[in-house]
Protein backbone atom coordinates (compact mmCIF):
# COMPACT_ATOMS: atom_id res chain seq x y z
CA UNK A 1 0.00 0.00 0.00
CA UNK A 2 1.33 3.41 -0.95
CA UNK A 3 1.05 6.19 1.59
CA UNK A 4 0.80 9.68 0.15
CA UNK A 5 2.02 12.39 2.49
CA UNK A 6 -0.12 15.51 2.38
CA UNK A 7 0.67 19.04 3.38
CA UNK A 8 -2.00 20.34 5.74
CA UNK A 9 -3.21 23.91 5.71
CA UNK A 10 -4.66 23.40 9.18
CA UNK A 11 -5.66 20.53 11.34
CA UNK A 12 -9.39 19.73 11.27
CA UNK A 13 -9.09 18.93 14.93
CA UNK A 14 -8.37 22.62 15.54
CA UNK A 15 -11.76 23.50 14.05
CA UNK A 16 -13.63 20.52 15.50
CA UNK A 17 -12.56 21.34 19.04
CA UNK A 18 -13.97 24.83 18.73
CA UNK A 19 -17.55 25.28 19.87
CA UNK A 20 -20.27 25.99 17.34
CA UNK A 21 -20.47 29.63 18.42
CA UNK A 22 -16.74 30.16 17.86
CA UNK A 23 -16.95 28.54 14.43
CA UNK A 24 -19.88 30.81 13.58
CA UNK A 25 -17.91 33.82 14.76
CA UNK A 26 -15.03 32.82 12.44
CA UNK A 27 -17.45 32.56 9.51
CA UNK A 28 -19.08 35.91 10.29
CA UNK A 29 -15.67 37.61 10.51
CA UNK A 30 -14.41 36.07 7.26
CA UNK A 31 -17.53 36.53 5.13
CA UNK A 32 -17.11 39.34 2.53
CA UNK A 33 -20.80 40.30 2.75
CA UNK A 34 -20.79 44.07 3.19
CA UNK A 35 -21.99 44.85 -0.35
CA UNK A 36 -24.86 42.37 -0.01
CA UNK A 37 -25.83 43.78 3.40
CA UNK A 38 -25.86 47.36 2.15
CA UNK A 39 -27.91 46.37 -0.89
CA UNK A 40 -30.49 44.51 1.21
CA UNK A 41 -30.65 47.37 3.72
CA UNK A 42 -31.15 49.87 0.91
CA UNK A 43 -33.91 47.69 -0.54
CA UNK A 44 -35.64 47.61 2.85
CA UNK A 45 -35.42 51.39 3.02
CA UNK A 46 -37.40 52.91 5.87
CA UNK A 47 -39.68 49.91 6.26
CA UNK A 48 -40.15 47.98 9.48
CA UNK A 49 -36.93 46.82 11.05
CA UNK A 50 -38.15 44.34 13.67
CA UNK A 51 -35.60 41.85 12.35
CA UNK A 52 -32.59 43.70 10.89
CA UNK A 53 -31.08 42.46 7.63
CA UNK A 54 -27.69 41.74 9.20
CA UNK A 55 -29.24 39.75 12.04
CA UNK A 56 -31.29 37.69 9.58
CA UNK A 57 -28.24 37.05 7.38
CA UNK A 58 -26.16 36.07 10.40
CA UNK A 59 -28.85 33.65 11.50
CA UNK A 60 -28.98 32.08 8.02
CA UNK A 61 -25.20 31.59 8.19
CA UNK A 62 -25.68 30.12 11.68
CA UNK A 63 -28.11 27.61 10.22
CA UNK A 64 -25.41 26.50 7.78
CA UNK A 65 -22.64 26.33 10.40
CA UNK A 66 -24.92 24.46 12.83
CA UNK A 67 -25.98 22.17 9.94
CA UNK A 68 -29.71 22.78 10.26
CA UNK A 69 -31.48 21.53 7.17
CA UNK A 70 -34.59 23.67 7.57
CA UNK A 71 -35.75 26.94 9.07
CA UNK A 72 -37.74 25.33 11.88
CA UNK A 73 -34.66 23.57 13.25
CA UNK A 74 -32.77 26.86 13.11
CA UNK A 75 -35.62 28.66 14.88
CA UNK A 76 -35.67 26.03 17.65
CA UNK A 77 -31.92 26.46 18.10
CA UNK A 78 -32.32 30.24 18.26
CA UNK A 79 -35.13 29.91 20.83
CA UNK A 80 -33.00 27.59 22.96
CA UNK A 81 -29.64 29.37 22.65
CA UNK A 82 -29.50 32.95 23.91
CA UNK A 83 -25.79 33.30 23.06
CA UNK A 84 -26.56 32.41 19.44
CA UNK A 85 -29.33 35.02 19.27
CA UNK A 86 -26.92 37.59 20.69
CA UNK A 87 -24.14 36.66 18.26
CA UNK A 88 -26.58 36.94 15.34
CA UNK A 89 -27.88 40.28 16.61
CA UNK A 90 -31.48 39.19 17.20
CA UNK A 91 -32.14 41.08 20.47
CA UNK A 92 -33.71 38.20 22.37
CA UNK A 93 -36.39 37.42 19.77
CA UNK A 94 -36.71 34.62 17.23
CA UNK A 95 -38.03 35.60 13.79
CA UNK A 96 -41.26 33.80 12.79
CA UNK A 97 -41.18 31.44 9.78
CA UNK A 98 -42.70 33.95 7.34
CA UNK A 99 -39.88 36.42 8.08
CA UNK A 100 -37.37 33.80 6.93
CA UNK A 101 -39.48 32.99 3.88
CA UNK A 102 -39.55 36.65 2.87
CA UNK A 103 -35.86 37.18 3.66
CA UNK A 104 -34.72 34.14 1.67
CA UNK A 105 -36.92 35.19 -1.27
CA UNK A 106 -35.33 38.66 -1.21
CA UNK A 107 -31.89 37.11 -0.86
CA UNK A 108 -32.32 34.99 -4.00
CA UNK A 109 -32.79 38.15 -6.05
CA UNK A 110 -29.12 38.92 -5.34
CA UNK A 111 -27.62 35.64 -6.46
CA UNK A 112 -24.89 37.47 -8.39
CA UNK A 113 -23.72 39.22 -5.21
CA UNK A 114 -23.67 35.89 -3.38
CA UNK A 115 -21.68 34.33 -6.24
CA UNK A 116 -19.30 37.29 -5.97
CA UNK A 117 -18.81 36.59 -2.26
CA UNK A 118 -17.92 32.99 -3.08
CA UNK A 119 -15.46 34.10 -5.77
CA UNK A 120 -13.85 36.52 -3.31
CA UNK A 121 -13.41 33.73 -0.76
CA UNK A 122 -11.90 31.44 -3.42
CA UNK A 123 -9.53 34.23 -4.52
CA UNK A 124 -8.41 34.75 -0.91
CA UNK A 125 -7.72 31.04 -0.52
CA UNK A 126 -5.92 30.87 -3.88
CA UNK A 127 -3.55 33.63 -2.85
CA UNK A 128 -2.41 31.37 -0.03
CA UNK A 129 -2.76 28.04 -1.90
CA UNK A 130 -2.06 28.53 -5.64
CA UNK A 131 -3.07 24.94 -6.49
CA UNK A 132 -6.61 25.61 -5.29
CA UNK A 133 -7.52 27.09 -8.70
CA UNK A 134 -7.25 23.66 -10.31
CA UNK A 135 -9.09 22.05 -7.41
CA UNK A 136 -11.93 24.58 -7.65
CA UNK A 137 -12.18 23.98 -11.40
CA UNK A 138 -12.21 20.21 -10.86
CA UNK A 139 -15.05 20.57 -8.40
CA UNK A 140 -16.92 22.64 -10.98
CA UNK A 141 -17.13 25.61 -8.65
CA UNK A 142 -15.49 28.09 -11.00
CA UNK A 143 -15.53 28.55 -14.75
CA UNK A 144 -12.49 28.72 -17.00
CA UNK A 145 -12.62 32.54 -17.34
CA UNK A 146 -12.79 32.87 -13.54
CA UNK A 147 -9.86 30.47 -13.24
CA UNK A 148 -7.76 32.61 -15.57
CA UNK A 149 -8.54 35.69 -13.49
CA UNK A 150 -7.59 33.84 -10.30
CA UNK A 151 -4.39 32.46 -11.83
CA UNK A 152 -3.31 36.00 -12.71
CA UNK A 153 -4.11 37.15 -9.17
CA UNK A 154 -2.09 34.27 -7.73
CA UNK A 155 0.88 34.95 -9.99
CA UNK A 156 0.81 38.69 -9.23
CA UNK A 157 0.61 37.96 -5.49
CA UNK A 158 3.56 35.57 -5.75
CA UNK A 159 5.77 38.17 -7.44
Amino acid sequence: MAIIPQIKLFEWTEIQTLGDLKRLQLVLEAMPDEELMRTLEQQRGKGRDDYPVRAMWNSVLAGIVFQHDNVEKLRRELARNGQLRELCGLDNQVPPPWVYTRFLKNLMAYETLIDGMFETLVEQICKVLPDCVMLAMALGRIKENQAEKMRSLVSSAAS
